[in-house]
C-alpha cells in the first residue's frame, strides 16, 4: 500500500473520477471546435463559441488536468517509481500517454485560441479526425492500467 496507506483505495477512486472528468471534458472541446470553424463566417456565432469553449476549460478541462496530474503522481510515488521498483513498464507507458495527453490538451487550448482570432488551420475532416485521439489514448490507458502487460 506505500505511505498512502489506507488512503490509497480512495486517492486511486479520486483519481478515475478526475479522469472521467478531463477525458469527457477532452471528449467535448473538439467537437466544440468542430462547430466553432464552421461557424466562423456567422454573425455571433464563433462569440458563443469562444465563451463555450472559455467556460469548459475553466470549469472542467484545466481542473481536472491538475488533479489528476496530482493525484496520479501521488500513486505512481506509492507505487514506487521514484525507488526504480521492478515491474513498472506499463507505469511508465501510460505516464508517456499521459503527457501526450495533456499535449493533446494543450494543442486543443491553442486551437481554440486560433479560432477565436479568425485563423483556422485544419482542414475540417482533419479537425474532425483529431476529435479520435482521446478516445485511443484512453483505451490504451485503460489497458496499461489494467492489464498491467509489461
Amino acid at each position: 500500500m506505500g505511505f498512502l496507506g489506507a488512503a490509497y483505495l480512495w486517492v486511486k477512486a479520486a483519481h478515475v473520477v478526475f479522469v472521467i472528468f478531463w477525458m469527457a471534458g477532452l471528449f467535448m472541446l473538439p467537437r466544440y471546435l468542430v462547430h466553432h470553424q464552421e461557424g466562423l463566417a456567422i454573425p455571433g456565432e464563433p462569440e458563443r463559441w469562444v465563451r463555450r469553449e472559455a467556460l469548459l476549460r475553466r470549469m472542467i478541462l484545466t481542473p481536472s488536468m491538475v488533479i489528476v496530474w496530482v493525484l496520479g503522481l501521488t500513486l505512481a510515488v506509492n507505487a514506487g517509481l521514484l525507488e526504480g521498483q521492478p515491474g513498472l513498464g506499463w507505469l511508465h507507458a501510460k505516464l508517456l500517454l499521459v503527457i501526450a495527453l495533456s499535449g493533446y490538451h494543450g494543442w486543443a487550448v491553442g486551437y481554440a485560441r486560433k479560432l477565436a482570432a479568425g485563423r483556422p488551420t485544419l482542414a475540417p475532416r482533419t479537425l474532425r479526425l483529431v476529435n479520435e485521439v482521446p478516445a485511443l489514448a484512453a483505451v490504451l490507458i485503460v489497458v496499461l492500467a489494467e492489464v498491467k502487460p509489461f
